[in-house]
């Protein structure tokens, strides 16, 4: 990777026309998700089967480095859900030592794909593979909570599913009402408190009032305190851990699954902001600081950590201009360590696993489901065995066999839509309404095509086709008409482009698809987001249709 101006951190860039009303509108963003970041943070540390301040420390060294040296403007990085299961397990066969050789291994593997100029190829995950082990993590992730949101006494839970049900369910009648009324009350603040403001962080308020009704009443719960004697006050503790060079051949397969988890997720996240902020981000550089950041990570007592979603979501509605409200962010945590730390031995675990609660089902991507259960058996198998593996096997194991179907599924999407035939009168003049040539566009009008299979992959080329909304007319054709196969991959990325039309005034019209894309594309789902009457048979009909949006845009 060259440096050039476009390569350098996003950090770096901003400086150039950065203003001292910037800078106070990124002081108020950092401080604001800072706080947000502290409970998410803790929970989990907790969740994967280390410290709290483990979270913690991996917010403040890891944040702070993904914001200085990142590709994108607002991201925020640190501990994420999606670590929380392989994390645990990693731990739990390979101890703390051995966790540190994954989050090292994987902020090299990090730092290479940004050198080399492959942070795209992330795309290359197929969207039912993605979907089926976000879906299998949220469970899971849930499921690890439910022994301290309802205060079950019980043993050391076992690391797989099922026995940790089964456990769970044969102590439940050590059901503590004082933890699961705390849980119960932090759901519902959780839930209810961003319907009437979004600018205070539910977390905080639930975190604060809850942890006072516990201290008020004494009631009889575990706390940070007494699982984890509190968390130390200081700075976070610089340690060269202790490697064992026996385990790094187990555990490249987990330091891949790590690199590739964080890289998704990061570019997931900055997307995310892309479109909440009308910027771009450089995702070779932002793999980079991923790498650097979780290279450093684990030196000061950090897990993994990644872009994550929610809390760039935050950093941007609470008003950031540039990277510099995430290093806030950071130093608000650091701040907290320095000054308040102690107050965290209150803090009631079931409080925790409410905030874990209420992020699995975010991150869970369930309205996901509806569409892929209405593609055909082959695409849905894909999504099912990725699940039923993330849930019931290992991580490593279902991304690999769930990108090995993909990509099997791949290959029998473009051999089954390659024909050769004659060319005959009826094709010639079936073609007709299709063809372009004689037509005169109206000035209102765009006209996009896709030609070959749109499939995982491909779908980034209708991203960087469509970057610049601007450039675009109030009526956007796309011609499917050379579009020979999709996967829900392509469908995901038309609905993504389709609500980035509508959210700038703009309207998608498509035309001209094919057997097996039309097929696909007449799911319930995806007609009900795209508009039935937007859904037309060839380009005669949609400049047709054109027309007739253009005249009730009229004054």
């Amino acid at each position: 990777m060259s440096i050039t101006n476009s390569n350098l951190p996003k950090s770096i860039q901003a400086l150039r026309t950065y203003t001292a009303q910037m800078f106070l509108r990124d002081i108020l963003a950092g401080l604001t998700v800072g706080l947000v970041a502290l409970p998410l943070a803790m929970a989990f540390g907790i969740a994967s089967g280390v410290t709290p301040q483990a979270g913690i420390y991996t917010a403040v060294v890891a944040g702070f480095l993904i914001s200085a040296l990142g590709g994108s403007r607002t991201q925020i990085g640190g501990p994420t859900g999606a670590f929380v299961v392989i994390v645990a397990g990693i731990v739990a066969h390979f101890g703390m030592s051995g966790l540190a050789m994954v989050t090292l291994m994987a902020g090299v593997l990090l730092l290479l794909m940004g050198l080399t100029g492959l942070g795209a190829a992330v795309r290359f995950i197929p969207r039912m593979v993605v979907v089926g082990f976000t879906n299998g993590i949220a469970i899971l992730i849930a499921s690890t909570q439910i022994k301290d949101f309802f205060g079950l006494h019980t043993g050391e839970s076992p690391s797989e599913f099922l026995p940790r049900m089964k456990m769970l369910a044969g102590n439940f009648d050590s059901l503590n009402p004082s933890a699961l009324g705390l849980g119960l009350g932090t759901l519902a603040i959780l839930l209810l408190l961003p319907r009437f403001t979004k600018r205070i962080p539910a977390s905080i308020v639930a975190l604060l009032f809850c942890t006072g009704v516990s201290v008020l009443f004494h009631l009889p719960v575990e706390t940070v305190g007494s699982k984890f004697g509190g968390i130390p006050q200081g700075l976070p503790p610089f340690a060269i851990p202790e490697f064992h060079a026996e385990d790094i051949l187990p555990l490249i397969p987990s330091a891949f699954t790590v690199a590739m988890l964080a890289a998704l997720e990061s570019m997931l996240s900055a997307v995310v902001a892309d479109g909440m902020t009308g910027d771009r981000h450089n995702p070779n550089v932002e793999l980079a600081a991923q790498g650097v950041a979780n290279m450093l990570s684990p030196l000061f007592g950090g897990i993994p950590a990644t872009g994550a979603i929610a809390r760039t979501a935050t950093n941007i509605r609470a008003g950031a201009q540039s990277p510099v409200a995430g290093i806030v962010h950071a130093l608000t945590l650091l701040a907290i360590l320095l000054v308040a730390a102690p107050l965290a031995s209150y803090i009631p675990l079931t409080v925790l696993a409410a905030v874990l609660f209420v992020v699995a089902y975010n991150m869970g991507e369930w309205n996901e489901i509806g569409g892929i259960l209405q593609l055909d058996f082959t695409a849905k198998s894909v999504w099912v065995v990725t699940f039923a593996l993330t849930v019931f096997a290992d991580l490593t194991v279902a991304v690999g066999v769930g990108f090995t179907l993909a990509a099997l599924l791949y290959i029998h999407r473009v051999a089954e839509t390659t024909s050769v035939s004659p060319v005959t009168e009826e094709y010639i003049r079936d073609g007709l309404p299709h063809s372009l040539q004689g037509r005169i566009l109206p000035s209102f009008v765009t006209v996009l095509r896709i030609h070959g299979p749109f499939l995982w992959g491909t779908t980034e080329k209708l991203v960087e086709a469509t970057a610049d909304l601007t450039v675009f007319q109030p009526v956007v054709i796309l011609r499917l008409r050379n579009m020979t196969a999709i996967d829900a991959t392509g469908i995901h990325a038309i609905e993504t482009f389709a609500r980035q039309l509508q959210d700038s005034g703009r309207t998608l019209l498509l035309c001209g698809a094919m057997q097996q894309p039309s097929k696909l594309l007449h799911g319930e789902r995806f007609l009900d987001r795209i508009g039935r009457e937007n859904f037309v048979p060839n380009i005669q009909t949609a400049l047709d249709r054109a027309n007739e949006i253009h005249n009730l845009q009229l004054p």
